[in-house]
C-alpha cells in the first residue's frame, strides 16, 4: 500500500462523527493523532500530547508516515474508545475544558486522563479534586490599589463560603465570598498570568471581582511524582463546593441541569464605546462583559475594577427586547462607527464597536441570549433592574 492510500485510510478515520473533534478540547478537525493511546487531536493538544513522551506520541495524520499497524490501531480504537476507556468515571464536577480554554485547563485534563488515569473505571479520582475543602496563599488583586498582594485563602463548603486573611494566623477576615453567588473563571490575558482566575460573587446588589493567582502553578501530591496546577485545583475545589451547593438547593434537578450552573465563562467580553440615556451624551470607552447566565451586560471604566459602573438587563424576544445592527438616527458618533443597539422595554441602549468583526460578535452573542426564554429567576431580576432605573 502507497503513502497516499494509508493517509486516504486516516482522513477516512476523521469523517466518523466520532473523531471529527478532538478528543481532549472538542475542536473541530483535528489533524493531529497520538498513536500510542489511539486519538485523533488538535494542533494545540498534540503540543501538550509531546511532553509525556512515557505516555503517548503523536504524528500529522496529513504530512506523517504511518504504518499499517499504526492505522489499524487508529481504527480500533479511536476517540469513542479511548473516551470510554479514560474518561470512565470523571466527577460530574470535573471541569472538561473546551477549545478555547486555556492551556493549563487542557493540560490539566490530559495529565489526569492518560498521566495519572484518574478517570478509568479501576481508578477512584485523587482526594484533591473530590473535597470543597481547601487552604493556601494565593496573590490578590487589591480592590483600591490594583497591587497585587499575598493572601491566604480558605475555602469552606461546610460554612459556604471562602475566607481570605492578611495573614496566615490573622484572626477576622479580611474578605468573605459566598459560594451561593461564586463564579470562578481562568483569566489568562486579562490578569497577564497563565495561572489567573476571576471569581465573582454579589454583594450590595453588585458583582464583585476578585482577581488572584497562583504564582507558580505546581504542587506535588505524596503519592505521585507528577505536578499538577495548583490552580486548577483550586479551581475544581470551587466547582466541588457549588455543585454540592445546587444539589442541596435543587434536589430533584439532573446533574445535567446543575452543571452548566456551577461556573461559567462569560459568553463574550471587550471593548466598547456606549453613550448615556439621552443619547445626547458623548461616547465613552469601557470594557464590557456578557454573563449571559445571569442576562446581565455589565461595564467598566477597566477591566480590572473590582465593581461593574452599571449593566444591562438582556430579556428576551418575547418580552420586547431586540438586539439591531447600527445606531437610532440622528445619534452623534465618536471614533467608532459600528454600531449596536439594544431595545428594552424601558429604553435603548446604543453602542459603538471597533470594528466590524466586534460587532459582528457581540451581535451574536446578544442575539444568542435574547432567543432563549425567561426563567422565573430572569423575570424577577429583570422586575428589579427595572426599579432601580424608575425615579424614586
Amino acid at each position: 500500500m502507497d503513502d497516499r492510500d494509508r493517509n486516504k485510510r486516516l482522513l477516512d478515520l476523521l469523517k466518523l462523527r466520532e473523531n471529527s473533534e478532538c478528543a481532549d478540547c472538542g475542536c473541530p478537525e483535528p489533524d493531529w493523532a497520538s498513536y500510542k493511546l489511539g486519538v485523533f487531536i488538535c494542533l494545540q493538544c498534540s503540543g501538550i500530547h509531546r511532553n509525556l513522551p512515557s505516555i503517548t506520541k503523536v504524528k500529522s495524520v496529513r504530512l506523517d508516515y504511518w504504518t499499517d499497524d499504526l492505522i489499524q490501531f487508529m481504527k480500533d480504537t479511536g476517540n469513542q474508545r479511548a473516551t470510554e476507556i479514560y474518561e470512565a468515571s470523571v466527577p460530574p464536577f470535573y471541569y472538561r475544558p473546551r477549545a478555547k480554554d486555556c492551556v493549563v485547563l487542557k493540560e490539566q485534563w490530559v495529565r489526569a486522563k492518560y498521566e495519572r488515569e484518574e478517570f478509568t473505571s479501576s481508578r477512584r479520582s485523587l482526594d484533591i479534586y473530590t473535597t470543597g475543602h481547601r487552604e493556601g496563599f494565593l496573590w490578590k488583586r487589591g480592590k483600591d490599589n490594583g497591587q497585587f498582594l499575598k493572601r491566604m485563602f480558605i475555602l469552606s463548603e461546610r460554612e459556604g463560603v471562602v475566607k481570605y486573611y492578611t495573614k496566615q494566623d490573622s484572626k477576622v477576615a479580611k474578605g468573605i465570598i459566598p459560594i451561593k453567588s461564586l463564579n470562578a473563571m481562568f483569566q489568562e490575558e486579562k490578569l497577564g498570568h497563565v495561572h489567573g482566575l476571576e471569581i465573582t460573587y454579589l454583594k450590595d446588589g453588585k458583582t464583585r471581582s476578585v482577581f488572584v493567582y497562583h504564582e507558580n502553578g505546581m504542587m506535588f501530591p505524596d503519592d505521585f511524582c507528577v505536578p499538577l496546577q495548583e490552580i486548577v485545583a483550586w479551581f475544581n475545589a470551587l466547582r466541588v463546593a457549588r455543585f454540592n451547593y445546587l444539589k442541596a438547593l435543587f434536589p430533584a434537578a439532573a446533574e445535567s441541569e446543575l452543571i452548566p450552573k456551577i461556573t461559567r465563562n462569560y459568553s463574550k467580553a471587550g471593548y466598547m464605546e456606549k453613550t448615556g440615556p439621552t443619547q445626547r451624551e458623548a461616547f465613552k470607552k469601557r470594557w464590557f462583559n456578557l454573563d449571559s447566565q445571569e442576562r446581565k451586560l455589565l461595564y467598566y471604566k477597566d477591566p480590572l475594577d473590582a465593581f461593574e459602573q452599571g449593566g444591562v438587563f438582556v430579556g428576551s424576544k418575547e418580552r420586547g427586547y431586540q438586539v439591531l445592527a447600527g445606531l437610532p438616527k440622528g445619534i452623534t458618533r465618536n471614533r467608532w462607527k459600528d454600531g449596536i443597539t439594544i431595545e428594552t422595554p424601558e429604553r435603548k441602549y446604543v453602542f459603538t464597536c471597533e470594528n466590524t468583526k466586534d460587532q459582528s460578535e457581540w451581535l451574536e452573542a446578544l442575539r444568542e441570549l435574547i432567543s432563549r426564554p425567561m426563567t422565573t429567576e430572569d423575570f424577577n431580576a429583570e422586575a428589579d433592574s427595572f426599579r432601580k432605573m424608575r425615579p424614586k
